[in-house]
């Protein structure tokens, strides 16, 4: 416990001396960003994710199966958005490949883009959302979640993805010291879902309980805040920022 407690803090105060510096607290606090978002598509827009396309894609065999409650179009815009937004991404911050700040500070810019859009049109619209207004958000949201992930990507810290959970689940299982491994990065990981789980609990409370557009909102806030951090990170030239 005392080595995972000891990963958990590394990871969020990081030594700036360390090969990745300041980048864990800020994928986790993307990864809080997607629990949020994830949780206004799943429950205001349906059965559909914008950030975790292994569940889209198996809710879209679900509705050609013709399982209640799952529709086969929501899901394709969502997946197909979602991989332009990557590849917008990448197309965009090859342009700063050499510094890994500005890799991730250029991805906030066109994340928080389409994130504050998407929560103008969630306000406006109100609830129930209209078909119309549906695909409209499906198609911001899934554009800027694959503009995180592309970014995260490219940037690889360790078991901070920022959107997939399942090998990091896998990981604190599997390398734990009761199976037999080295219990590495326990810390790390648990984070990792920890800052899932509470940016999901959030947006489903703000959604039930509150209005629906708010989680968006959050997210745009927290979006801003990286933004203004990387802001000053483009700045540093330490061993961090260099492309691994």
């Amino acid at each position: 416990m005392p080595g995972i407690l000891r990963e958990a803090w590394r990871t969020a105060v990081p030594d700036m001396a360390d090969r990745h510096g300041p980048l864990p607290p800020l994928m986790l606090l993307l990864t809080v960003v997607t629990g949020l978002i994830d949780a206004f598509s799943y429950l205001v827009l349906g059965h559909v994710f914008v950030a975790n396309m292994t569940g889209n894609v198996v809710f879209a065999g679900f509705a050609i199966a013709g399982a209640g409650g799952f529709a086969l179009a929501p899901n394709v815009v969502a997946l197909v958005a979602f991989a332009a937004g990557a590849f917008l991404s990448a197309r965009v911050i090859r342009t700063v490949w050499s510094h890994r700040a500005r890799v991730l500070h250029l991805a906030l810019g066109l994340q928080i883009l389409l994130v504050a859009i998407a929560f103008l049109v969630a306000e406006v619209s109100g609830s129930p959302v209209e078909a119309g207004t549906r695909y409209t958000l499906l198609t911001l949201l899934g554009l800027g979640m694959g503009v995180q992930n592309a970014a995260a990507r490219a940037l690889a810290v360790p078991d901070l993805t920022t959107t997939v959970l399942t090998l990091t689940i896998t990981g604190t299982a599997a390398d734990s010291r009761l199976a037999g491994g080295a219990g590495s990065r326990a810390g790390r990981r648990l984070l990792s879902i920890a800052a899932m789980f509470v940016g999901g609990l959030i947006g489903a409370l703000l959604v039930r309980n509150a209005r629906v557009s708010l989680p968006l909102l959050l997210a745009a806030v927290l979006l801003a805040a990286a933004y203004a951090i990387t802001k000053r990170l483009t700045r540093s030239s330490a061993p961090w920022t260099l492309p691994l």
